[in-house]
């Protein structure tokens, strides 16, 4: 079986060979060894909706992201007096949210400990 990538001549003469022979999907895939149905019955629609040639394209879908410091986005136009107050507010929730955290551990241990002192 095989399976990978495959050229865009190899994908054109796939569909080909299913519609000269008269093939179903499954047929035709297992003749072929893809090892997916799913594979050519996705290179049959691309013969149909964009012909021959959109077999030939190897390069499909969305582009690869790559990871550098240019690929995060940061605000240029912000004024020093909105910045000091985005920072004082993600301050004040963190502190919020290290508050919570704590208080809910309490509530837990405090019922834990009821828990254990019920006689069951």
């Amino acid at each position: 079986m095989k399976s990978g990538s495959y050229s865009g001549e190899f994908k054109l003469n796939a569909v080909k060979y299913m519609h000269n022979n008269h093939l179903s999907i499954n047929e035709a895939s297992a003749k072929l060894g893809i090892p997916s149905d799913a594979t050519l019955l996705m290179w049959e629609r691309i013969y149909y909706e964009e012909g021959e040639e959109g077999l030939l394209i190897e390069k499909r879908g969305r582009p690869k992201k790559s990871m550098n410091k240019n690929s995060m986005k940061t605000p240029k136009n912000i004024s020093k007096e909105r910045e000091e107050d985005l920072i004082a507010e993600v301050q004040r929730l963190r502190a919020e949210n290290a508050y919570l955290k704590k208080y809910n551990a309490l509530v837990q241990e405090k019922q834990s400990l009821q828990a254990k002192k019920k006689p069951r």
